[in-house]
């Protein structure tokens, strides 16, 4: 495989989640992304540190397309439940990483940057600290529940809209 400068970071982080919705995070290595990414065997710690290192930045990405994904649910706490449950599906990989901090490097500015902006877009559409947290909760939920396959179905929005429209004023 040959890269232009600056696609190898990005070719690697996207080996890192698909492996990691494959197989796990545990089932990632250095090694392993090395081959999947088809670069040399030093590069994933040349370019992250260490495993932390690239489960980190697939986190970043993902809360930075979560961000992306609630901001375009503009102010309606319907549509941004479903964007969540979507964004879960869709991004498997992203998703099995983003909330648990014994994998990541915690501290890290970039990944800390990425969180807020995301927690900033769902808290904006709920009326109270409260509500922002009832709506994380069941769209956490109901994404977490549906990729473990202990909610069935075709289809993930016909799923999740009727238990989404539970959080929904008058809805």
């Amino acid at each position: 495989m040959s890269y232009h400068h600056g696609d190898l970071r990005r070719a690697m982080v996207a080996a890192a989640a698909t492996a990691v919705a494959e197989r796990g995070p545990a089932g990632l290595s250095l090694r392993e992304l090395a081959r999947l990414a088809g670069v040399s065997h030093a590069a994933p710690a040349h370019h992250f540190g260490d495993k932390a290192g690239v489960l980190t930045a697939v986190a970043t990405e993902g809360f930075t397309l979560l961000g992306e994904a609630l901001g375009q649910a503009g102010d309606d706490l319907l549509a941004a439940g479903v964007a969540y449950v979507r964004f879960a599906v869709g991004h498997p990989g992203h998703f099995a990483v983003m909330f648990d901090r014994s994998l990541l490097h915690a501290d890290d500015a970039d990944l800390r940057a990425a969180e807020q902006a995301a927690s900033t877009a769902l808290a904006d559409l709920a009326p109270d600290a409260d509500g922002a947290r009832a709506a994380w909760s069941v769209a956490h939920g109901f994404a977490s529940l549906w990729l473990s396959g202990a909610i069935e179905g075709s289809d993930v929005v016909a799923a999740a809209e009727p238990v989404l429209r539970r959080l929904v004023p008058d809805g």
